[in-house]
């Protein structure tokens, strides 16, 4: 008997490909990323860290051309326009002495971000060597050297700070000073225990047996692999240091006028906070705040971003 039964019709969409299905397939294409772009994209699609990225960017960039652009002079002063609020003409007021709040805003910013960028380099120099020899070196050697930074480490920073100020006299230079003379420890620790962790990697332990030496294993081998925490080490150093010049400067250890940091505008604003100027605390207070968390949250997106359980 002959079977009449028409064949079974298919529908066309049975043999288009699924999404799930060109989705993985475009992932065993997609060429693999290496370390530092993927924490990148990953740090992309933190719209937090983004944000703050972008803020100090912009404050960066009105750092170095608003007070170039400004009309108004800070070196020159104008009783006839002191404690102005802000208006059209000055955007943030007008201090005791009629200097633009405005402009010295944006040179405050020069020297805060100067101060904090300064130590947080020389903490990353500093750091580097003394962690990465104490690490790699292991030992008697790791032993002393730690015993040092624990006796640094005990120091009453602010104290030492403080002193060392009175005696050097108040600059941005021994500001510098004296954040990192024992600014660079917390960086050393973080580096030591980062080369103990890798030292003993087969990658190293090649380097070794083919003669290389002490400098160029910790230059070539173990730092770029400790790369990650010590950026984000340095990221939020960055902000200590700018709240740490701010309260020198607050307590009259800063610059001298006319340029100032925001720690001198605040200081400068106290006395007359009550009278209703507010503007004269407000601003270097507002950009304090900001600076500080922009790098806290950069920060922490850096921090997820480099962690390598979190690729993928």
């Amino acid at each position: 008997m002959v079977n009449h039964q028409q064949p079974m019709h298919v529908p066309d969409e049975w043999f288009k490909p699924k999404e799930t299905d060109k989705e993985q397939a475009e992932s065993v294409v997609r060429p693999s990323l290496s370390y530092w772009k993927d924490a990148w994209r990953r740090l992309r699609k933190n719209k937090m860290a983004m944000g703050g990225l972008i803020f100090l960017i912009l404050l960066t960039l009105f750092a170095i051309f608003a007070p170039i652009l400004s009309p108004h002079n800070i070196e020159t002063t104008q009783y006839a326009n002191q404690n102005q609020p802000p208006s059209a003409t000055h955007w943030f007021g007008t201090d005791e002495k009629g200097w633009d709040v405005f402009t010295r805003t944006w040179y405050g910013a020069r020297v805060s971000l100067f101060v904090g960028v300064a130590a947080a380099l020389i903490d990353f120099f500093i750091g580097i060597i003394y962690g990465g020899i104490s690490g790699y070196k292991g030992g008697r050697t790791d032993s002393l050297m730690m015993r040092i930074i624990e006796i640094l480490y005990g120091l009453p920073h602010l104290l030492v700070v403080i002193l060392l100020m009175v005696i050097m006299g108040a600059s941005l230079t021994t500001i510098i000073i004296a954040l990192t003379i024992t600014g660079w420890v917390g960086m050393a620790r973080i580096v030591r225990g980062q080369v103990l962790q890798i030292k003993n990697y087969e990658f190293v332990t090649a380097s070794k047996s083919f003669g290389a030496k002490t400098p160029r294993i910790i230059r070539k081998n173990l730092l770029p692999n400790t790369m990650g925490p010590i950026i984000v080490q340095m990221t939020l150093t960055v902000p200590s240091a700018i709240f740490a010049e701010a309260f020198l400067s607050f307590l009259g250890l800063g610059i001298a006028a006319p340029f100032a940091s925001w720690g001198v505008m605040a200081n400068d604003a106290l006395p007359v906070i009550l009278s209703g100027h507010w503007w004269r605390l407000f601003f270097p207070a507002f950009f304090i705040s900001m600076t500080m968390f922009a790098f806290n949250v950069l920060g922490d997106g850096m921090q997820d971003a480099l962690d390598p359980k979190l690729r993928g």
